[in-house]
């Protein structure tokens, strides 16, 4: 069975977590803003760097209003801080890579510049968006395929419970596929916090 995007009711039960909140994106509000992130030299492997604003706009429109994907604001203090897009991977290219599962939902986040520096940002934004994809989509493995020259994601993968599964050849890159259920994420938690 396929996740529900719309059924976590995000205007009636806020999602939180470690000080973040997640919304829908606001098409009107936000693209604007994630237009400016994904133009800044860090967000090469975002594949958006030479988009317009139309054209984020367009790519955005298209993703929320398929039916089999989402994308949320992520907040800190109120601001947005980072982008999530979750999708179900038996309506992607990656899905002609490996056997999908019901309940699997892929995913791809980005994280804004801070305003004000804080460290372990970025590990308590994915930290968030697990809890987020586990216990409000309710998925049962969350997917991940990217670049795999992104070392430094690859490191925050295992650290959050993904599992390598080998490099496939997607359309704009060669992407290292990995895996993560509810019960990796949720040890790799408890390991995190008895150190």
């Amino acid at each position: 069975m396929p996740v529900d995007f719309a059924a976590c009711d995000l205007e009636r039960r806020p999602f939180e977590s470690e000080g973040l909140s997640i919304r829908a994106l606001d098409l009107d509000a936000d693209i604007s803003l994630m237009h400016h992130w994904f133009a800044m030299d860090y967000a090469s492997f975002w594949g958006m760097q030479h988009k317009t604003e139309g054209e984020v706009r367009e790519v955005y429109a298209s993703l929320v209003h398929s039916g089999h994907a989402m994308a949320y604001t992520g907040l800190w203090h109120g601001q947005p801080a980072f982008l999530l897009e979750c999708y179900d991977p038996a309506h992607d290219e990656l899905g002609r890579h490996y056997p999908v599962r019901p309940g699997d939902v892929g995913m791809h986040f980005f994280v804004g510049p801070p305003t004000v520096p804080a460290r372990g940002f970025t590990r308590s934004v994915f930290r968030a968006l697990m809890r987020f994809i586990f216990e409000r989509l309710d998925a049962h493995r969350v997917v991940v395929e990217p670049d795999a020259r992104n070392h430094k994601v690859h490191v925050l993968n295992r650290e959050m419970g993904f599992a390598d599964a080998g490099q496939v050849q997607l359309t704009e890159k060669l992407a290292a596929l990995a895996f993560c259920t509810r019960e990796s994420f949720y040890l790799s938690q408890r390991e995190e916090i008895a150190e």
